[in-house]
């Protein structure tokens, strides 16, 4: 049975690439920082798989080693999905509140390469690290630069490491705009029905985990799925 921690998976995207692991019999070990919505997404998977679902933060030393103790000793796809946007909306960066942005580097930044380290010597080759990422970490958007400059160096991270470890998948993917509680944060007040749910972009990141694609950064909209 393959083995994937996924990190936010309570919810949205996360939570939408569990259930189609799950659906595929995967054992899955997921966290969240909301207790109850957490267990609310691991009744629902364990229905279909083994669930570890482990609440915490991903930024606190032994939450981390939780979640690679509850893995085992092979860990075959790592999805460093949990993201804080920081303040809503978010603030131009001439009045960002720093102590606010270390906490935003914290949880999109240093945490995912945290945990990355931990798993690195149980991942087999081949292995897969998927590391969310978002359009604000290549363009350039008024009020984004605090979220949008954490991705863009989780993106860097995600190259290097793709370089550093070439017998692993390392892949910095986009999403997309989505339909989540995120997003609504990051536009409050606005109507954002019209963005797609979470699951239209799961088979791009399907396709990555199941794949042969090269490392790099990828839409995940725009992945080629195999039909």
């Amino acid at each position: 049975m393959p083995i994937a921690i996924i990190t936010g998976a309570s919810r949205g995207l996360g939570l939408a690439l569990a259930r189609s692991l799950a659906e595929q019999g995967w054992m899955l070990v997921i966290d969240a920082r909301g207790r109850r919505e957490l267990e609310q997404a691991a009744d629902e998977l364990s229905a279909m798989t083994e669930v570890a679902a482990l609440p915490g933060d991903i930024t606190a030393p032994e939450h981390r080693e939780a979640l690679l103790a509850a893995a085992g000793k092979t860990i075959d796809v790592l999805v460093n999905n949990a993201s804080l946007l920081g303040p809503s909306p978010p603030p131009r960066l001439d009045e960002y509140p720093v102590d606010r942005l270390a906490s935003v580097y914290a949880v999109n930044v240093l945490a995912p390469l945290a945990l990355t380290q931990l798993v690195l010597p149980r991942m087999p080759q081949g292995g897969r690290i998927i590391n969310v990422t978002s359009d604000a970490a290549v363009e350039a958007y008024d009020g984004w630069g605090g979220y949008g400059s954490s991705k863009a160096a989780l993106e860097q991270l995600s190259a290097v490491l793709a370089a550093e470890q070439p017998s692993l998948r390392v892949y910095a993917v986009d999403p997309g705009d989505m339909r989540t509680r995120m997003q609504q944060e990051a536009f409050p007040g606005e109507d954002i029905s019209d963005r797609p749910w979470p699951q239209e972009s799961v088979p791009g990141l399907l396709a990555l985990i199941e794949g042969q694609l090269p490392s790099g950064r990828y839409r995940a909209r725009e992945v080629k799925v195999p039909a």
